[in-house]
């Protein structure tokens, strides 16, 4: 899982989409983790139980 923090994931959006579609994101605000994006294909298999 890569790791961003809040004014990475704000300034490299682009880069932040592309990632997670590829593997989860954690986003980083000072210092602690606070939210994980995920593909929307990841968040359905988590939605059905998959």
């Amino acid at each position: 899982m890569k790791t961003l923090s809040a004014r990475e994931a704000k300034n490299r959006f682009g880069y932040l989409i592309d990632t997670a579609r590829q593997e989860p994101v954690s986003i980083e605000k000072h210092g602690r983790p606070v939210v994980v994006v995920v593909s929307i294909e990841d968040y359905e298999r988590l939605q059905t139980g998959f």
